[in-house]
């Protein structure tokens, strides 16, 4: 059943005290916060995701810091306060008698958590096993496939370190063939990417990496099309969704991947060290756990949530991550995201010797956005930003990809987004 989110609000709201379940909304902050949210479903979407007013009632749910303006969501996001609220409840809990509240009480939560997590990613709880990152998800994907010497690997120059690394290993250890594919970003023309996948599959090509959305630029890839194409080669398909999830509005099954892991700390701006991993439930079986299972062919997904003691407030606070993620509305975060990267990027572009290396386009890129200054290092811009205009963002060099990343997230105001580009334009002035 799809979601529902103004009966979602409804419930929380009128069917018992959300303050009783979540303190923060008994809070003025948090009043103000429900208030504005119900002032948004009389309003047009586009609309809303202008609402400065709302907007900032959404910033206000955060503890970010009023003196620095945090560009580098890309990374980790922070939480909003009802998320901060519930880890330090939960360990407070814990602390009280460990194995007893860990493992009776809040380890037994971890059911309802994947029912949560399955009606937000729009597939069967029992294809979700909860970790802590996109790269513990994905290598144990990895490292788990049935893999021969021989076998090809189709993944792209552009992919995120962690996973390139872990087929590197692979590699060296079980003679797999890599086959690399490199691109000239930002590109739109789906076919083109498309194109460049195929072109490179065979008759030995096992398994397709596709980065849903590049973490250096925001570059999103045709991910359901390449993933089509590789099923009639009998090709499976590796999603590396760290920076979708959450925050472009669809559901895993749309993908049509075998394979799909993501951090739920980005956007989800669930608690730090929490992760998410999809196996398409045929394929449960014959993908080895990485951490060791009673039945390592088990086609049970808990299989792969064998990590040890770890903390379970991060992993039971995820709950509250995602019914604020519900109270925004997915499509209304997106627009937004998008509303925000366009607003930043559509300015800088009229500056002298301004690029941004990130299409505007929906179908090709949402809130991350790479920005260019012409004749000038990434690093010293980025350093510039921070020194002078206490601007937090990232430089970025990597293979064929050379900027400043830029990353707003739903608590960033275009009052935010004013300082920024007010300090990239004192830059180019003050470099001429």
């Amino acid at each position: 059943m799809a979601f529902n989110r103004r009966n979602f609000i409804t419930q929380l709201s009128g069917a018992f005290s959300i303050g009783a379940v979540v303190p923060y909304f008994d809070s003025l902050p948090g009043k103000k916060f429900l208030a504005s949210l119900a002032l948004q479903d009389q309003k047009t979407l586009s609309d809303s995701i202008t609402d400065e007013t709302f907007w900032y009632q959404v910033k206000m749910a955060y503890t970010v810091s009023p003196n620095i303006v945090n560009l580098n969501n890309g990374g980790v996001s922070p939480q909003p306060k009802p998320v901060q609220d519930a880890v330090e409840r939960y360990n407070r809990l814990s602390n009280e008698a460990p194995s007893y509240y860990m493992w009776r009480t809040l380890n037994e939560g971890r059911e309802g958590l994947r029912e949560k997590l399955a009606t937000l990613a729009g597939c069967s709880k029992d294809e979700l096993a909860i970790n802590r990152n996109s790269s513990e998800a994905l290598e144990t994907v990895i490292f788990g496939l049935r893999l021969k010497a021989g076998d090809e690997i189709v993944l792209t120059k552009q992919d995120y370190p962690n996973m390139i690394n872990a087929w590197k290993q692979r590699a060296h250890r079980d003679g797999i063939v890599l086959k690399w594919l490199s691109f000239d970003f930002p590109i739109e023309d789906r076919q083109a990417i498309v194109k460049k996948f195929t072109e490179a599959f065979t008759p030995k090509t096992k398994v397709v990496h596709i980065t849903h959305m590049i973490n250096w630029n925001g570059q999103i890839l045709p991910v359901r099309e390449i993933a089509a194409a590789a099923r009639k080669r009998g090709i499976e398909v590796l999603v590396d969704a760290a920076h979708t999830f959450a925050h472009l509005d669809y559901k895993i099954p749309d993908l049509d991947c075998d394979y799909f892991g993501t951090s739920l700390h980005k956007w989800l701006c669930a608690p730090f060290g929490s992760g998410l991993l999809y196996v398409k439930k045929e394929k449960i079986k014959g993908l080895y756990p990485l951490f060791a299972a009673n039945d390592p062919e088990s086609d049970d997904i808990r299989k792969f949530e064998n990590l040890g003691t770890r903390s379970f407030a991060i992993e039971q606070a995820i709950g509250q991550a995602i019914d604020f993620h519900h109270m925004i509305g997915a499509e209304r975060k997106e627009k937004r995201l998008q509303y925000l990267k366009n607003y930043w990027a559509e300015r800088v572009t009229k500056l002298e010797g301004v690029e941004v290396h990130t299409s505007l386009d929906p179908a090709f890129g949402c809130a991350i956005g790479l920005l260019v200054v012409k004749g000038h290092q990434p690093q010293d811009v980025a350093r510039y930003l921070h020194r002078n205009f206490q601007i937090h963002c990232v430089g970025i060099n990597w293979e064929n990809i050379h900027g400043v990343r830029i990353t707003p997230n739903v608590y960033t105001t275009t009052k935010d987004l004013d300082r920024f580009i007010n300090g990239v334009k004192t830059f180019v002035e003050e470099s001429r």
